[in-house]
């Protein structure tokens, strides 16, 4: 049956669309990533180690947990810098080598100060990949194929998080050291990946006597938050990215409450991973040549609206699984197209910057949603919880309606045309609007 599918001509169309034309760098970079998260298990169970193994505290765990958003809320904005200054391909060979020696350490900490102090520096190296990474991508593969590019990774992020949060409970039987240790040789092999197999892809400098403010303009941290449209997507997404916290978090305890078993509602969370994995590709191609105002417009309501659903679930663990559905779809449309709109927004020689304070808007809805959203449902109780990320969805939408109307909104995602957003800011001289073609590092570089 498989080598049928396999020989089905439309079958053969349909994936050479989805994955054909990509740079063969591109495909490097994803195994990197997938291979990263199959091995991902210490940032999924740091919390049960800590309380299950150690024997410590659930508010100790808490601020480990907080320790670990600091660092990556700091890593966020250094790496993006680094990316841009020193390059694309050490900041991430860097930021992999000290998350694997970081996470190696954590493994044999033994005291709550050196645990805490280990757990900060795993968060600070673990998400200096992020800006780098998204550079990388931005920087290789043309505008009109970004989305479906950042699809597919978030399409392999989502794989390997699925199956290692499946194996590691299955591994930690045996001891959590077993966790670190695996954990530190993945995120080593996939250094040495990178390391071999992609090249620098940050642009060119200027020629020796070349005009290099001209060639280059000076882009720093203050150029990007002085870009508004950039800024307004960062705080749109900052809005929604604390909804999507609540999944980890606060929905787990209300369905407790609610007299939810433990098993299902692993079974529903887990419909996240497995709805992503099926449907992020086949929702990639029917995004195509759609608008992007449209689709994160969407996105946000589908995303704020099925938190908001959670509060119909009463004790019901299907209601809490159709929530779970409708947000997930939420999901798969907002990460690929607000990913593709920042490279586009970001100046050429800034990307790193620009995809460090976009990553910022995640870090610091890690380090604030559980702790808002915790409070709210103890002061408010879950009713209240659910419709506020449901306002909180359709505040995101609105913002992206009158952002779309402010740019003209006119976008299509899966086309050759750069978006509009930049305009204003590079009209303004706060920075320069993307090329059509970023630059591409030759095979082998």
């Amino acid at each position: 049956m498989l080598v049928a599918l396999v020989a089905n001509p439309r079958i053969r169309r349909l994936v050479k669309e989805t994955v054909g034309g990509l740079p063969r760098e591109f495909w490097w970079l994803w195994v990197s990533t997938l291979v990263n998260k199959l091995g991902a298990f210490v940032v999924t169970f740091l919390a049960l180690y800590l309380t299950t193994d150690r024997g410590y505290s659930a508010s100790y765990a808490g601020l480990v947990a907080s320790l670990f958003g600091l660092g990556s809320a700091i890593a966020a904005l250094g790496a993006g810098v680094l990316a841009d200054r020193i390059g694309r391909r050490p900041t991430l060979v860097a930021a992999q080598l000290g998350t694997a020696v970081s996470t190696a350490v954590l493994g044999f900490m033994d005291g709550q100060v050196a645990i805490a102090v280990v757990a900060f520096l795993v968060g600070l190296c673990n998400n200096a990949t992020r800006p780098p990474t998204s550079a990388i991508i931005a920087d290789l593969v043309p505008a009109e194929d970004r989305v479906r590019a950042y699809s597919l990774n978030y399409w392999a992020i989502n794989i390997g998080f699925g199956l290692s949060a499946a194996v590691a409970g299955l591994i930690a039987v045996h001891g959590y050291l077993t966790l670190f240790v695996l954990d530190a040789l993945t995120t080593l092999v996939c250094a040495v990946v990178i390391f071999i197999r992609v090249p620098e892809t940050r642009p060119q400098e200027a020629e020796p006597g070349a005009d290099r403010n001209a060639a280059e303009p000076r882009i720093g941290l203050l150029t990007v938050f002085r870009d508004a449209p950039f800024m307004a997507v960062v705080g749109l997404n900052l809005l929604l990215a604390l909804v999507f916290q609540q999944g980890s978090t606060t929905l787990a305890v209300d369905m407790g409450a609610s007299g939810i078993t433990s098993t299902e509602y692993g079974l529903v969370i887990g419909l996240n991973g497995l709805l992503i994995v099926v449907l992020q590709i086949p929702l990639t191609r029917w995004m195509e040549g759609r608008s992007r105002t449209g689709l994160l417009i969407a996105s946000c309501l589908f995303a704020g609206w099925g938190f908001g659903l959670a509060a119909l679930a009463g004790s019901s663990a299907w209601l809490f699984a159709l929530s779970v559905v409708v947000w997930t779809v939420g999901e798969i449309l907002n990460a690929p197209t607000t990913m593709g709109l920042v490279a586009e927004l970001a100046p050429t020689h800034g990307r790193g910057r620009y995809q460090g304070v976009y990553s910022l808007s995640w870090s610091l809805a890690s380090f604030l949603g559980p702790a808002a959203g915790g409070l709210l449902l103890d002061r408010s109780g879950p009713g209240t919880l659910w419709l506020v990320c449901g306002l909180c969805g359709t505040a995101a939408a609105l913002g992206h309606v009158a952002l779309g109307r402010r740019t003209g909104g006119a976008e299509r995602v899966g086309t050759d045309s750069v978006t509009e957003v930049a305009a204003p800011a590079a009209e303004a001289g706060k920075a320069p609007a993307p090329e059509k073609s970023p630059e591409k590092a030759p095979a082998g570089a």
